[in-house]
């Protein structure tokens, strides 16, 4: 008897599962398949930006207060200077979070089911989820640097598919910086971002991420066009980051310094003080 009731309850199982398999139409949606990458404006300065068609930190244009402004400024001077200014979390090996997130320094790829489509991310943050089940926003939201993303896919044009998706994502802990430049977000984390994912109309292998940054660090909100690229190659190699394993900042005292190869340390900028060695006892040479 219990034989039968095991056996008939794996068979109602195995059916939901090949009913719920069934009722997921992935010609409704739109084809993400394969390893998307940054698009590249050849010969802009910098690293990668959060705004692709211009160059990193000071030459986005980013409408920053006044008293934000003041802070990325004095940010660049310590880097100039040889620091790591409001970068200094990045270089650790703390996650980016968003919007650096979606910078695409190296490949992304899209996995879509009805619930939730995933932004695998082949860099500091791994995994990004947009929850697209119909959820309302949870009354106490964990702060992650991610954030938590709902989304909606859209039928724009009529035509019975998905063209579409929608995003919203809040819930923020920082710090958080657009690029490497150290260009910030608000310290208070209340930032909000509206995403609009779609295929280019003209090139099905061109997928837009329009993200509007609503942030009190700036003067209005700010939208720009990210833009990536599908690799042709459907075979392509995935690279694989553990940026802890090759990083060679160390931060003591709020102050950085390297790593040489032999495994000493050393000064990141010239005339830097070692750091403060109070609890070792002091070898005299």
């Amino acid at each position: 008897m219990r034989s039968l009731i095991h056996a008939v309850g794996l068979a109602a199982a195995l059916l939901m599962a090949t009913g719920s398999a069934q009722a997921f139409d992935d010609s409704k949606y739109p084809n993400l398949k394969g390893q998307w990458d940054r698009f590249v404006v050849r010969g802009l300065p910098g690293q990668a930006s959060f705004d692709q068609t211009k160059g990193w930190g000071e030459l986005q244009g980013a409408p920053l207060t006044p008293e934000y402004q003041k802070i990325f400024e004095d940010n660049v001077k310590d880097q100039d200077s040889g620091g790591l200014g409001l970068g200094a979390d990045h270089a650790r090996c703390v996650a980016a979070g968003m919007p650096f997130m979606m910078i695409a320094f190296r490949p992304l790829e899209f996995i879509i089911t009805p619930e939730t489509t995933y932004i695998i991310i082949a860099d500091y943050d791994p995994l990004r989820r947009i929850f697209t089940d119909g959820r309302d926003w949870p009354k106490d939201i964990e702060p992650t640097f991610q954030g938590y993303s709902i989304g909606k896919w859209i039928d724009t044009d009529g035509d019975g598919k998905y063209d579409v998706l929608e995003v919203e994502t809040r819930g923020f802990k920082g710090p958080r910086v657009y690029d490497i430049r150290g260009l910030p977000l608000h310290r208070d984390n209340q930032s909000v971002f509206k995403e609009r994912f779609y295929l280019d109309k003209n090139d099905p292998n061109l997928l837009h991420d329009e993200i509007t940054v609503i942030d009190n660090a700036l003067t209005r909100p700010w939208t720009v066009d990210k833009r990536y690229v599908r690799n042709p190659d459907l075979r392509a190699d995935w690279p694989e980051s553990i940026c802890p394993e090759y990083n060679a900042n160390v931060v003591i005292g709020g102050e950085n310094f390297f790593l040489s190869a032999d495994g000493l340390l050393m000064p990141s900028r010239k005339g830097q003080k070692p750091p403060d060695l109070r609890f070792f006892e002091q070898v005299t040479r």
